[in-house]
């Protein structure tokens, strides 16, 4: 599991004062860009190898609010992976409170040259350490 940490900007709340329902994708986007980078090859060297990772699916489901100047914290975690598609889980949490507020999903594919590729075969590195950071979560 990946923890990514932010502030809620004052920019990001809409006329209620809270933060927009949409600027949770861009967070879970940060978290992600972020987390691809500790695993080694971040969204910058993958597209230098002519190799994108494009949204196919994305999900939120919000409990409780967030507002601005609240600290954020995203924990993101590998929920399902077969080396051509990658899903990804995130949880945030309102640090302000302890309340957590909010639980998304993300699904990638991996295309180079706009066909959908095996990591295993063209970056088995990163395939590797994706696996390894897995912590128990479904290989589909």
């Amino acid at each position: 599991m990946f923890v990514y940490k932010r502030r809620a900007q004052y920019h990001e709340t809409d006329q209620m004062g809270i933060i927009h329902h949409a600027n949770y994708v861009k967070w879970m986007e940060e978290a992600r860009v972020r987390f691809m980078d500790v695993l080694g090859l971040g969204y910058r060297e993958m597209e230098s190898l002519g190799i994108q990772s494009p949204v196919a699916d994305v999900s939120l489901s919000y409990k409780k609010s967030v507002c601005f100047d609240d600290e954020v914290e995203v924990r993101i975690s590998i929920k399902k992976y077969n080396s051509m598609v990658l899903e990804l889980g995130y949880e945030f949490t309102d640090l302000t409170s302890g309340t957590f507020c909010t639980e998304a999903s993300s699904r990638h594919c991996f295309v180079k040259d706009g066909k959908l590729i095996s990591l295993k075969k063209v970056l088995p590195e990163l395939d590797k350490r994706i696996r390894e950071n897995m912590e128990g979560s479904e290989r589909c």
